[in-house]
């Protein structure tokens, strides 16, 4: 089994930041469902970690994440599973983005290239985002006859209101860029390309130099009011995503991605 995560401990002050790199080598960087089961466990490897105050999520040079792996052999099994089957596997997207969330520690993105699906789904799920000028965002999931899940859409609700992201989900074909990213609320900080995770590390480092439990506290108490509805808003979109994915629609979107063409939706 190859590893796509590796785990870095004890950098800047007093060794209180932590870095978790996702990167496949192919300057694509898919979530294969083998890479979303590692993303998951390293948030989670965190759980007893006092020593760490800040988490730094960086991707490859080339991109943060192109989203879910459509040509993955497992992923693509799921056009065969039995509903029982698909709602158990389609937990592993939710299962990450909760993950990296609940952290008890401050999580930074930094992202160079591009962030797409569920990418985005990943990047929202963090405290803050830097973001390379020269990078962008896409939610191509209503291109593919899905819908956007991994509770990610009250996530994206919180940083940027109802119209945003309405515009940045429905629009799918619409890449947002970093500049737009930074207006609308969903990155936090701009930085010339190649320096994300630079400035990533910056930010890191003056969190890291504030007192680890008043910090915790605060981002516990912050994310239980931010998201006290969170659940009741979106518990059915693992559903959802399970019926959208046996229309004819959704289909049709994935042989369009596949063979490089505009999809013909019928509302099937």
């Amino acid at each position: 089994m190859v590893d796509h995560v590796t785990i870095e401990k004890g950098l800047g002050p007093e060794g209180r930041i932590a870095v978790v790199r996702f990167d496949r080598g192919d300057g694509i960087n898919a979530l294969s469902p083998e890479a979303l089961r590692q993303l998951t466990d390293a948030a989670r490897s965190f759980e007893d970690d006092g020593d760490t105050s800040v988490v730094v999520l960086t991707g490859g040079a080339k991109s943060f994440s192109a989203g879910f792996d459509l040509k993955d052999a497992e992923g693509r099994s799921r056009q065969t599973m039995d509903m029982g089957t698909l709602r158990r596997h389609l937990k592993l997207g939710p299962r990450l983005t909760r993950a990296w969330q609940e952290m008890e520690q401050v999580t930074i993105g930094a992202i160079e290239g591009f962030c797409v699906g569920g990418g985005v789904a990943l990047a929202v799920a963090l405290d803050f985002r830097v973001m390379a000028r020269d990078a962008h965002m896409r939610v191509p999931e209503i291109a593919l006859g899905m819908n956007m899940s991994w509770q990610s859409v009250p996530r994206m609700l919180h940083l940027m209101g109802p119209a945003r992201t309405k515009q940045a989900v429905i629009l799918a074909d619409d890449r947002i860029s970093a500049e737009e990213a930074y207006e609308w609320g969903l990155v936090e900080q701009v930085v010339d390309p190649g320096k994300s995770y630079e400035a990533a590390m910056a930010l890191a480092a003056k969190v890291a130099a504030q007192p680890p439990m008043s910090v915790a506290m605060t981002k516990l108490t912050v994310n239980r009011l931010a998201h006290a509805l969170d659940d009741l808003a979106s518990h059915m979109d693992l559903d959802q995503f399970a019926l959208a994915s046996l229309t004819d629609d959704h289909k049709e979107g994935v042989a369009a991605f596949l063979g490089r063409r505009k999809p013909r939706f019928r509302g099937r």
